[in-house]
């Protein structure tokens, strides 16, 4: 039993097709109906930034299926901005959804996900292992995501509870149109980071949804509290 935030589209949307591939009976969460009654399993429409309904999709999922095995936390947004220009409002809301929600989470599965010895993956970024600039709010929240992964997976690992995090480069969602920029401006981003990637090019999600199976399966059984690089290199250079 899965259940997979920010199922609506992009990485999220893809984990939840890759686990129903594997086996698992997967709760889609999301904010369009529409979009996550297409995968199958049991759709639930949430909203994630309301402290009740975070309760509620966790409640819901227990009480329906009995067990909680999987959590994968992909919601997330990305609202661009530096020091100089991101808003209260922005900071807020992105530490809202990327690292409160995320952290609430968390804690409400911790009794379900012990009862069967399962695991969380998060879904994190190549900006919380380093620098870049114009994206403040969405970089420092993933970094804080990072180091919610390392001591949950070491407060957790005495009750078989396996914590880890995925650090994609550039992948192919609607992140960064929901977030404000431009269509156009989105295929040329695309287009530059195929130099900023050592290998040459940007990632699908499906390619993430692949690691993100892995690591909640019982093949990463002895990893815990790692923070995985899957960025085509991105990592390893220098910000340009």
């Amino acid at each position: 039993m899965a259940l997979v935030t920010g199922a609506s589209s992009g990485i999220g949307r893809a984990a939840a097709i890759r686990l129903a591939e594997g086996g698992a009976h997967v709760v889609a969460i999301g904010r369009r109906a529409n979009r996550i009654s297409e995968l199958g399993g049991t759709p639930l429409t949430a909203d994630l930034t309301i402290e009740a309904e975070r309760t509620r999709i966790v409640d819901e999922t227990v009480a329906a299926h009995g067990r909680l095995d999987i959590l994968v936390n992909a919601a997330g947004i990305l609202v661009p901005g530096s020091i100089e220009n991101t808003t209260l409002a922005a900071w807020d809301q992105t530490m809202d959804i990327n690292l409160r929600a995320t952290f609430h989470l968390m804690s409400l599965a911790v009794p379900h996900l012990a009862a069967q010895r399962g695991n969380i993956v998060n879904v994190s970024s190549v900006t919380g292992l380093r620098s870049f600039p114009g994206i403040l709010a969405y970089s420092i929240s993933k970094a804080a995501l990072d180091q919610l992964t390392r001591c949950a997976a070491l407060e957790l690992a005495s009750r078989y509870v396996r914590v880890n995090a995925v650090n994609p480069g550039v992948v192919v969602t609607e992140a960064h149109v929901s977030g404000g920029m431009e269509p156009s401006r989105y295929q040329d981003f695309l287009e530059r980071s195929r130099s900023t990637h050592p290998l040459g090019r940007v990632a699908q999600p499906e390619e993430i949804a692949d690691l993100i199976a892995f690591l909640a399966s019982d093949r990463a059984s002895w990893i815990t509290g790692v923070t995985y690089s899957i960025d085509g290199g991105r990592a390893l250079t220098c910000a340009r």
